[in-house]
């Protein structure tokens, strides 16, 4: 038991110590690339925006609570640990090392991929707007880019080499990151191909 508790605190500390470098990392970036162009640092929003941004805030909250429904956060650490410990040794996303869990297909993984970067997006996008500050606007799209371009596609391939045809069958239903798009219907056409 010990030995789980071990692993455990060592995922914790390296998966959290690697979403914090990429994250702050990307905000850093933006912060001196919006101060470099001469870009104003508030962009003084309107209050509607500021709400809007309290919406995306609280949505994004309430989608990442609604995620612990139906993953552990222990599970999610171990399996970040995994994929960023092959993501950065540059491990084949063959070896599975100790990951057990199952692919889940319940709660939001119903209607996007990857629940738990949209909950992050939406979180990190609110409090932009809520606070109007332009560097933050540019990290909000810098950890957009990250997801959709490095972090994203490397999970997609992990996910399809451990799950299969079953992944590649849920992946063809269910949008990655925005819900409700290219969803197919029955008949194998896609609500964005139905007038």
């Amino acid at each position: 038991m010990q030995d789980d508790k071990t692993f455990l605190a060592k995922a914790i500390l390296i998966a959290g110590a690697a979403i914090l470098l990429i994250v702050e990392g990307l905000f850093t970036l933006s912060s001196v690339i919006t101060s470099l162009l001469g870009l104003p640092s508030n962009l003084n929003l309107q209050p509607a925006l500021k709400l809007v941004g309290i919406a995306m805030l609280v949505t994004g909250l309430v989608l990442v609570l609604w995620l612990l429904k139906y993953r552990k956060p222990s599970t999610m650490i171990v399996s970040t640990y995994f994929t960023f410990v092959k993501m950065f040794t540059r491990t084949p996303v063959s070896r599975v090392g100790d990951r057990t869990e199952p692919l889940i297909l319940g709660g939001p993984q119903m209607y996007v991929r990857h629940p738990l970067y949209l909950g992050a997006l939406a979180t990190f996008l609110g409090w932009a707007l809520i606070t109007g500050s332009t560097s933050s606007l540019v990290g909000v799209a810098f950890v957009l880019l990250w997801f959709r371009f490095v972090q994203i596609p490397f999970e997609e391939r992990e996910l399809r080499t451990f799950f299969g045809d079953q992944y590649a069958h849920y992946s063809d239903e269910v949008p990655m990151l925005i819900p409700f798009t290219n969803r197919k219907r029955k008949n194998g056409r896609s609500r964005s191909q139905i007038g």
